[in-house]
């Protein structure tokens, strides 16, 4: 995510950082840099000039240059105006007074709109939530079907058309019964998928104007594609204006190496963005918060974003199971395949390091003989071959002789050298990590040994 933007700043503020003394023209000099790194990434012109002239007006003062760290004061300066760019603190969801919620999901076809109706509704029903799906796209039986996919696989109603409706004032009446049921029925919250087209044209937003009307929602939120660049913010303007949006989902955030969408939404529109979809699975859409993006492209990490997702995937209790094994050294293969896919559920390698301060340096810091664009595949490989074995073997690996490790790899479609280097990967770890833990479980082990992280990390690296 914004990996070209992200190396180009962070280039330029390390040679501020590491100055004792700066000069006024340093300063410039440096943001014409950052300037054209914004340009490249396809940033708004005016949004960009705007940015670059209030950071040098804070940033050339004396208080600034004549101060003990002024590299820091202007990465510091620099930080807040790039987060007050995109809207300084997170944009939370309108709730209605009286349930249900109404929110109106509007957008370009291909924007990932009716996959990102499912991912918000994964949203509303872990704060449990009672949520109605409406397919209201008359003149797209797929995006009706598609949608009937998502809310079956999420367990929420689907309120759908018998027949595509015909005409505007049959779409506007669809979508009024549908809230309506949303109401009769006690929803909590009721999401439309609305119509798009492969372009802004006035049929689709009279229709768009008209199921307003009608619906009367709390959010109008416009999903675009974050990928797109400049024409993102450009169908957002179109949108805002005969829509008035609350605000924007960027999707596809996860491919877009440069940000300009984002960076320039909040100015171009003034509305918020609210959430970023970083993949194609329905838990991928996160909230977003303006701070800690400033902090991600900075190179600066977003370390309460990395909790975040790891309180939801680890219970407390699990992590007491698992570090009284480990203290004992009973952790079987179970365990360690289990871990494995806990991990798999913070996201891929690439984005678990974007939320680490330093994500440059740990990547240059790891064994050069791993593979760093398919972690992903060689967990899943480890797995495979982990599910291959019987619970027996799982629970203790001295079962696996000559021909049971032969079976396995026949089962997981790898080779018996394969296995071998899983176990002795799996007794490294668990050696290692008896090491770390030490003393008794919910206490850490002594701080001398964790000198040997670096040794473990290196033990699951090597092949």
């Amino acid at each position: 995510m914004f990996s070209s933007l992200t190396e180009k700043i962070d280039g330029v503020l390390k040679k501020l950082r590491g100055a004792g003394v700066l000069k006024e023209q340093d300063v410039i000099q440096a943001l014409k840099e950052v300037r054209l790194a914004l340009l490249e990434a396809d940033v708004n012109f005016r949004v960009v000039k705007d940015f670059i002239g209030r950071v040098q007006e804070k940033a050339t003062g004396s208080t600034v240059l004549e101060s003990l760290t002024p590299g820091q004061q202007v990465v510091k300066i620099v930080w807040e105006e790039l987060r007050d760019l995109m809207g300084r603190e997170h944009a939370g969801l309108s709730l209605a007074s009286q349930p249900p919620t109404v929110v109106m999901m509007v957008g370009l076809q291909g924007a990932g709109k009716t996959t990102t109706c499912g991912k918000l509704t994964r949203v509303f029903t872990q704060q449990g939530k009672r949520v109605l799906l409406i397919a209201a796209d008359p003149r797209r039986p797929a995006a009706a079907e598609q949608l009937a996919a998502l809310g079956a696989s999420l367990d929420v109603p689907v309120h759908r058309a018998d027949r595509s409706p015909a005409t505007r004032e049959e779409v506007v009446r669809f979508c009024s019964e549908g809230v309506r049921r949303g109401r009769d029925h006690g929803y909590d919250v009721v999401i439309l998928d609305t119509g798009g087209r492969l372009h802004v044209d006035d049929e689709l937003m009279g229709e768009l104007e008209s199921v307003k009307a009608g619906v009367t929602p709390q959010e109008v939120l416009l999903v675009a594609d974050a990928m797109t660049g400049q024409e993102a913010v450009n169908v957002a303007e179109q949108f805002d204006r005969r829509l008035g949006v609350t605000g924007v989902i960027l999707t596809k955030i996860e491919g877009d190496a440069r940000g300009g969408a984002l960076l320039s939404m909040r100015a171009a529109i003034g509305k918020p963005v609210k959430y970023l979809g970083v993949g194609e699975k329905s838990d991928a859409l996160e909230p977003f918060h303006p701070d800690r993006m400033a902090s991600r492209i900075l190179g600066m990490g977003d370390v309460l974003s990395l909790i975040e997702k790891a309180q939801e995937s680890f219970s407390q209790e699990q992590a007491l199971a698992l570090q009284k094994r480990a203290s004992s050294n009973t952790l079987t293969l179970e365990d360690f395949r289990d871990q494995i896919k806990q991990v798999n559920k913070l996201g891929s390698m690439e984005q678990i390091l974007g939320m680490l301060p330093g994500a440059g340096k740990l990547k240059t810091m790891m064994n050069p003989g791993v593979n760093r664009e398919l972690p992903e595949k060689e967990m899943k490989r480890v797995v495979a071959i982990i599910d291959s074995m019987t619970p027996a073997e799982r629970s203790d690996h001295g079962l696996l002789n000559g021909s049971r490790k032969k079976r396995v790899a026949k089962g997981s479609g790898t080779s018996v050298q394969e296995v071998n280097r899983l176990l002795k990967q799996f007794l490294t770890a668990r050696n290692m990590l008896k090491s770390l833990v030490g003393g008794k479980p919910g206490k850490p082990g002594k701080s001398g040994k964790l000198k040997k992280r670096g040794k473990l990390i290196r033990a699951l690296q090597s092949p």
